[in-house]
């Protein structure tokens, strides 16, 4: 670790609450354009020399994630319902965040998903509403995130796809054996396979090495450096400036407020867990769509009694995640998917919602490897499987080699229902109130899994699997849910969100709001290419503001 070190009693320019996806690329740009900043992340501070390839560390525990022993997560359906203690949600707790741990998927949002209703008009039971900005407003940010992190895909190759001003920085990662049946599959369906664009090195960038294949992606830490976190990409670059310095196992508490209503910095529990205030300027918060609600509903005041920058009403409602279903397919020969990336070939053929299916929704559908050894023998293989005995060692010796997945990834519609709070009575370890987590599916958005299900099971028998089976899709089944969305809505009208278009709160005027929480539609829930694209826009909007006084 290197950079500048502050003390609290420096009002230092900007304090950036997290340090994952957003955080590193608010850090980063803050620096770079002269400014003092101090980032606050409430996990430690990991290098490559920490990860392992320990399967149930990181996928049975929280290796790098939030851990409900320190922080409980309690979830109900609705607000008649009882809530109860479970991991409901999953984030990345370390400097990097979820960009650490994450799939890698880098799909940018598509030119209708910031427009949905002016396209679609009224969903009942649901708040469908545009985005105050365009997909033409953040294609300059999209470029920038993809050069500076390092981005591998192939433009063009998704008819789907928005207009790019710029291909990608590196081809795409090298096909495997899912991909290539995908591939062939969908040909034959007529429909349209491309290259995953991914924020994995496919050649070595910027002094990083390329992908090495090993296939330890999903929840893993990559100890090549290739995969494009913010913690090997944009945070060094900020540290090297000398004007900025990250501190690790920072656990914020209270952002404050003066008199004026102007946010001073904030109150934070250090690794000894003595409180501490650091003095700021101005401050943003890239904590995620849980948290960044969760610090907004604890920093109360006289000003602000329901919230900071609360007058809506609307922090923590409208929460949308990740939404879809795994079905599994067997295969006649070994395909050996746990080698290589998670994914390499995915389609947008459904990925618009249309009227004449008869409810709202779309989504992307990828082939990929899901499962690692200890998680497919639990719960991977299909329902009829004995669950014991030679036969049981037999089938899993089997499957495991020739499965491959298909994952789709649906809308998941904002409703007011869907909601963060304080439970009134279960605490955190600092003392702290828990997350209350309320949560159900709208009608649409299962009609929308039930169907691509079907599309799904499609492909694989069209790529000539042997058996298929679904794996459970129901909202308990799915969680911990991670791509936390929607919770601090971003809009022109005051009273009916909480930043405006450039992540900006309406209510404080030196307090930014960027990461998932900001989202008014989840396109299909793929959030990270534009939670960096809002970041690069909000920090370049901020930086201006700051150097003309305002």
């Amino acid at each position: 670790m290197s950079g500048a070190k502050f003390r609290p009693s420096d009002a230092v320019d900007f304090l950036v609450i997290g340090a994952g996806a957003a955080g590193g690329v608010v850090a980063k740009e803050l620096a770079t354009a002269g400014f003092q900043v101090v980032v606050l992340e409430q996990g430690p501070y990991l290098h490559e020399k920490d990860y392992s390839h320990d399967e149930i560390k990181y996928t049975f525990e929280a290796g790098l994630t939030n851990d409900p022993k320190l922080q409980p997560i309690l979830h109900r359906k609705s607000e008649a319902d009882v809530a109860v203690p479970m991991k409901a949600i999953e984030y990345g707790r370390q400097v990097g965040g979820g960009s650490v741990h994450f799939t890698a998927n880098y799909w940018r949002f598509h030119e209708s998903d910031f427009r949905e209703r002016s396209l679609f008009g009224a969903v009942n039971g649901a708040d469908l509403e545009d985005w105050p900005i365009s997909y033409a407003d953040l294609e300059p940010y999209y470029t920038k995130a993809e050069y500076e992190l390092g981005i591998s895909g192939l433009a063009g190759a998704n008819p789907f796809e928005a207009p790019r001003s710029k291909p990608y920085p590196l081809p795409p990662m090298p096909v495997k054996s899912s991909g290539v049946l995908f591939e062939r599959a969908t040909k034959k369906l007529g429909l349209h396979p491309f290259p995953a664009p991914v924020a994995i090195l496919s050649r070595p960038y910027q002094g990083r090495a390329a992908c090495s294949n090993c296939g330890f992606c999903e929840s893993f830490g990559c100890e090549m450096r290739a995969k494009s976190s913010t913690l090997v990409s944009v945070i060094p670059a900020a540290e090297e400036t000398g004007r900025c310095e990250v501190r690790a196992n920072c656990y914020v508490r209270k952002i404050e407020i003066d008199s004026a209503g102007r946010a001073t910095g904030a109150v934070y529990f250090d690794a000894q867990r003595r409180e501490v205030f650091q003095r700021a300027k101005a401050v943003f918060v890239c904590a995620n769509g849980v948290e960044t609600p969760k610090l907004l509903l604890l920093s109360k005041s006289a000003r602000f009694p329901d919230g900071l920058a609360n007058s809506s009403g609307l922090v923590g409602k409208y929460l949308m995640w990740d939404l879809g279903c795994d079905v599994e397919g067997l295969f006649e020969h070994p395909l050996n998917e746990y080698k290589g990336i998670q994914v390499t070939r995915l389609i947008h053929d459904y990925y618009a919602a249309d009227p004449k299916r008869g409810f709202y929704g779309g989504g992307g559908i990828d082939a990929r490897f899901d499962f690692y050894p200890a998680g497919y023998a639990l719960h991977g293989l299909p329902a009829d499987a004995p669950r014991w005995g030679s036969e049981y060692k037999k089938m899993l010796g089997t499957y495991f080699s020739r499965t491959m997945t298909l994952l789709s990834h649906t809308s998941s519609l904002a409703q007011e229902k869907s909601t963060v709070t304080l439970d009134p009575v279960v605490k955190d370890a600092w003392g702290l109130p828990a997350v209350r987590i309320t949560y159900d599916y709208h009608p649409d958005d299962a009609a929308t899994i039930k169907w691509l299900i079907g599309k799904q099971v499609e492909i694989l028998d069209a790529a000539g699997a042997k058996k298929t089976w679904v794996q459970p899709w129901e909202v308990t089944d799915n969680m911990p849910c991670r791509h936390l969305m929607g919770t601090c809505r971003m809009g022109k009208d005051r009273s009916k969100s909480v930043v405006n278009e450039y992540s900006r709160t309406h209510d404080v005027a030196n307090l930014y709001l960027v990461d998932g929480s900001n989202f008014v539609t989840s396109g299909r829930q793929q959030p990270t290419a534009t939670i960096q694209a809002l970041a690069y826009r909000a920090a370049e909007h901020a930086a201006g503001a700051a150097k003309g006084g305002k």
